[in-house]
């Protein structure tokens, strides 16, 4: 377990310098001076201030060993289109937002998932069944923002049930978090529904009902945790996709996350805020690939750590 996660951080560090260094000069190359040339100019002294920190007057490569520097002191400087925050003030602002959209779709994915998923395999070829696959192709097709609109004129216009937009309330979290987690959620389903199929015809299984379990105990106890491996592999990648997705949803719904920061960042040409987020995308992605991999062995002892 040691080498293993000694091994994962010294991979870490790798990926993280190679996304800056390739981040920073594709950055800097394509837009040299940044926000400071947009066509809302900044006040002399500001600029001035900006021009001296970020060294512009200076070589790329040089203005890059300063930058890491500052990184590996976890000081990104000073953003440089809102001339009145700190990097590490926009990140703290829009992360736990991004955070909690984010645990919330992968919630919704993984409880609508499991349970389509389950239902399906037990009731395999009847009704339910093909209706939850073909709502799973459905999920799979449409992108979560083109769901979104459809979702927007449907619960809000239509229903009145949700809120368009906004940040504030737990309500305005559920539209956006819903919309999020649908691909995700018929991915899972379709994962749970063909390793339940394969786990239910086992030797065990067929023991287990002989003792005279309960077909609950059995399914969820028994068959269940057999059925789970190809959907734990899964999560790592469905969590970059949500990580990724939640950037268009925060625009759509105008939710103050950091996604929302990024692409306002991007069209500033906002160099230190968009490279930020890039390595904090970076990092949690890496983190939580790590996690899955660690969580195979908890699920299946069978499974053994590469070393």
């Amino acid at each position: 377990m040691i080498y293993f996660l000694a091994k994962r951080l010294m991979w870490l560090v790798i990926t993280l310098w190679v996304v800056f260094t390739i981040s920073f000069f594709l950055m800097w190359t394509v837009s040299p001076e940044g926000a400071l040339l947009s066509e809302r100019q900044l006040p002399e002294a500001i600029k001035r201030n900006l021009e001296e920190y970020y060294d512009l007057d200076k070589p790329l490569l040089t203005r890059y060993f300063k930058t890491m520097g500052n990184y590996l002191m976890f000081n990104p400087g000073p953003s440089m289109k809102l001339i009145d925050k700190s990097v590490f003030e926009i990140v703290s602002e829009g992360l736990p937002i991004s955070i909690s959209l984010g645990l919330l779709g992968l919630s919704f994915a993984m409880l609508i998932g499991f349970s389509t998923g389950i239902i399906s395999a037990l009731r395999r070829q009847s009704l339910i069944d093909v209706s939850f696959r073909m709502i799973a192709t459905l999920g799979i097709a449409i992108p979560n923002f083109v769901l979104a609109g459809f979702a927007i004129i449907i619960f809000v216009f239509g229903l009145n049930l949700f809120p368009a937009a906004g940040w504030g309330r737990p309500i305005n979290l559920v539209l956006p978090s819903l919309c999020l987690s649908a691909p995700f959620a018929a991915y899972i389903s379709r994962l749970t529904r063909t390793g339940m199929l394969e786990v239910l015809g086992q030797d065990y299984i067929r023991t287990a009902y002989a003792k005279g379990l309960m077909p609950t105990t059995v399914v969820l106890k028994h068959a269940f945790r057999g059925a789970i491996l190809p959907v734990v592999s899964f999560l790592g990648p469905a969590t970059a996709g949500i990580l990724t997705g939640s950037l268009v949803l925060e625009r759509i719904f105008f939710i103050p996350g950091l996604g929302s920061h990024f692409i306002e960042a991007v069209q500033q040409k906002d160099h230190p805020v968009s490279l930020a987020v890039v390595m904090i995308y970076t990092f949690l992605l890496f983190s939580m690939n790590t996690l899955v991999d660690l969580s195979y062995g908890l699920i299946d002892p069978r499974v053994k750590l590469d070393k």
